[in-house]
């Protein structure tokens, strides 16, 4: 942030009705101006939240007050901004894939149609779950993707959406892959909600299993995208309190499978995140909540931070 100070003399005239006085009184002032000029993101830089608030990437925390805890003294220079440089997550890529698409259900037969995921042939995409209160699926997925991207951004993250309800349908799953393999991500994440009976909840974070089947070759991605895993786990339980899904994984939130396309056909480390069960009353109220919401955002995107980074992931069992 600049300053620069400019002195501008000028006349103002006296135009209130009457006061006691007759006529206008002129009187010459001088006026002191300081104009402070700072620099901003572009939406494409930076992304914005779901009530479309274009972030900035300025040095403020989570209540909007100054990174420094408040207004520099007096005679003393401000804290510098911090440069894109030196941002964090400065020239990593990551790709967040929300998951379906909100008008998926108004094209059927172009979802159904069958694409090859290297293990198998499986449907283009699907217009996922829903709460019993209509909630969809997709539009909770949307909305924590671009709360998760507003936060990266400020980080110096290259986001990249693989939609952002800005399409008709899709994309289809190998599209969605693709997307993440040309991007050259160093980290990859599909963000859904699970559609399981009820009674049934919890989140769980899937990984892929190494394999090499067809156009499937995901040895390579396999660890580290365990790591990924294990790591947006142990961040995603904390910020939001939200239990290990209690219906599959053995209770510990993880799973390894095989029959995902987003997941075999990643060339780039890749995981899923099931943030709750939309069909359990319990968690449909948490999914619901837009504060909830950001907090499952923090935490995603701490799980991300801490993974690219480098930080020691969480343990495989989610004990600590």
């Amino acid at each position: 942030m600049t300053a620069r100070a400019y002195r501008v003399a000028g006349v103002f005239s006296n135009g209130s009705h009457g006061g006691g006085r007759g006529g206008g009184l002129a009187v010459a002032v001088v006026v002191t101006a300081v104009v402070f000029a700072s620099g901003c993101g572009t939406a494409a830089d930076s992304g914005t939240g779901s009530g479309g608030t274009h972030s900035t990437g300025s040095a403020s925390g989570a209540d909007g007050k100054n990174a420094g805890g408040g207004s520099a003294t007096p005679g003393t220079t401000p804290a510098a901004t911090p440069s894109a440089e030196t941002l964090p997550l400065a020239g990593k890529v990551v790709v967040l894939d929300p998951g379906h698409n909100p008008t998926n259900y108004q094209h059927t037969a172009e979802i159904d149609r069958l694409v090859d995921i290297g293990t198998n042939r499986k449907e283009c995409d699907t217009t996922g779950t829903e709460t019993n209160s209509g909630y969809p699926e997709a539009s909770y997925t949307l909305d924590v993707s671009r709360r998760v991207r507003t936060i990266l951004a400020a980080r110096g993250a290259k986001v990249v959406l693989t939609q952002n309800g800005d399409r008709p349908y899709g994309p289809c799953v190998d599209e969605r892959a693709r997307i993440g393999n040309d991007a050259h991500a160093d980290a990859a994440l599909s963000i859904h909600a699970d559609g399981a009976p009820a009674g049934a909840r919890g989140f769980h974070v899937i990984a892929p299993k190494s394999l090499h089947a067809g156009a499937a070759d995901t040895r390579k991605i396999a660890a580290p995208s365990l790591r990924l895993a294990t790591t947006l786990r142990a961040h995603f339980k904390a910020a939001t309190g939200e239990p290990f899904a209690n219906y599959l994984g053995g209770g510990k939130g993880l799973m390894v499978r095989d029959d995902l396309g987003g997941l075999n056909l990643s060339t780039v480390p890749k995981v899923f995140i099931e943030c709750g069960n939309m069909r359990d009353a319990q968690d449909a109220r948490s999914l619901t909540s837009t504060a909830w919401r950001q907090r499952a955002a923090q935490g995603i995107a701490d799980g991300l931070t801490a993974f690219l980074q480098g930080s020691p992931a969480g343990p495989a069992d989610g004990k600590r």
